[in-house]
């Protein structure tokens, strides 16, 4: 190579390797290709489908809790559940320890679709990493948990 040409890693590894980030970032978009496609005989977005994931494993939460849990804004939260309400798979209610506040729960239809979307995206997920050896998992189990905290 010509000594004024600046070398980059990419580069240097050669045209057939990709960096770590550009293949972690191409799994990434392949999964979101994936669950849109999941979520699609349901007709909610992966938000809505995280929220009635986190409300089927905590029960009914306050609107500002679920919107930490959901680690977004509480005024996104509102936008998630009124889209979730609007289709009927959750409800309001007053907190009875708190009359100004109000709980989100899911409703009958809301705990089947979340029981439905779950399982989906489980055997998603199976046949994402099924190709994997069980070490081999476990490893990148351990390494995403350790890049996500």
């Amino acid at each position: 190579m010509s000594a004024d040409i600046p070398v980059s890693p990419a580069t240097a590894a050669g045209p057939d390797e990709e960096g770590l980030a550009e293949s972690f970032w191409a799994v990434a978009r392949r999964l979101r290709r994936l669950s849109r496609q999941t979520l699609e005989p349901w007709e909610v977005n992966p938000g809505q489908a995280r929220a009635l994931g986190i409300l089927t494993r905590h029960g009914a939460l306050r609107l500002s809790a679920l919107a930490e849990r959901l680690r977004i804004a509480p005024r996104s939260a509102t936008e998630v559940v009124d889209g979730l309400q609007e289709r009927g798979l959750v409800a309001r209610r007053p907190d009875p320890a708190d009359r100004r506040a109000v709980l989100v729960t899911l409703t009958d239809e809301g705990v089947r679709v979340g029981a439905a979307i779950h399982a989906a995206r489980h055997a998603e997920a199976e046949r994402l990493f099924g190709g994997l050896d069980p070490t081999d998992r476990a490893h990148l189990a351990r390494i995403l948990r350790t890049l996500r905290d």
